[in-house]
């Protein structure tokens, strides 16, 4: 605030009123003079109009910084929120990708225990077919070892009654128009008459018997007659081995049929 200096040197009888005269000054001339300081107002008011200014220009420029920072700053928040939010993306995408892969192999490894549990039973029961043919061919192999001896000792049988059944046969042979052929398989015989048809003593009948057994079989002949008349004189050569016997029944079983 500006001072005011009041330049004054009055005495008690400067007070009172001046004396009426000619040559007394006047009281325009008697008043004090007044220094208001004008001039260091103003100064000071300049001075303080350059602080305020520069206060001002101080504080546009701290705001203009502080808003280019804060818009650096928002700027950056928004790049970092934007990658954030990529890498969230990218989480959850790898997330989704681990589950479709959990579940996928969780799938395989169904499948895999479903396999394995199929093929486990597989691996049983081929287990079990395979003992139960060990078996099998244990006994096949029992049946056949029994077959063989019971044909050898047929055979042994044959060999020694040979001596006595080709006389025997060759009778037969002459006696009843009867020959005696291969059948094309082991064990097997062919018995052809002829001189069994009246009208035509050339014509033929013949019959095949399978001799691999104990038990013959008659398996085909030629005319056609009645199984049982054949099943019954069949059952007397398997009883008696009379084969001379048989040779006749057969002929006169065909030439019967021939008539």
């Amino acid at each position: 605030m500006a001072t005011i200096t009041f330049e004054t040197s009055l005495s008690s009888s400067a007070i009172r009123p001046p004396l009426a005269s000619a040559e007394a000054p006047s009281m325009a001339d008697a008043l004090p003079s007044i220094d208001f300081g004008f001039d260091d107002l103003r100064d000071r008011m300049a001075r303080f109009t350059v602080r305020f200014d520069e206060f001002i220009e101080k504080g546009r420029k701290r705001v203009l910084e502080e808003r280019n920072q804060f818009r650096v700053n928002l700027a950056e928040l928004h790049d970092d929120q934007r990658m954030r939010k990529r890498d969230i993306e990218i989480v959850d995408l790898k997330l989704q990708t681990h589950s479709q892969s959990l579940s996928k192999e969780a799938q395989e490894t169904t499948e895999m225990e479903s396999a394995i549990a199929e093929l486990s039973s597989q691996r049983d029961e081929k287990t079990s077919q395979r003992d139960y043919l060990r078996e099998q061919v244990a006994e096949t192999q029992k049946a056949i070892a029994a077959r063989r001896e019971a044909q050898q000792k047929h055979a042994r049988y044959l060999d020694s009654q040979a001596r006595f059944n080709v006389p025997e046969l060759d009778f037969w042979q002459d006696y009843l128009c009867l020959r005696i052929e291969g059948a094309g398989i082991e064990d097997r015989l062919k018995f052809v008459y002829t001189h069994v048809d009246e009208r035509d003593w050339e014509r033929e009948a013949w019959f095949e018997i399978d001799m691999g057994s104990r038990e013959y079989q008659v398996l085909h002949y030629k005319p056609k007659v009645e199984r049982e008349a054949v099943d019954e004189v069949l059952e007397k050569l398997n009883e008696s081995r009379d084969i001379g016997a048989f040779l006749k029944g057969m002929r006169m079983l065909f030439v019967q049929a021939l008539k």
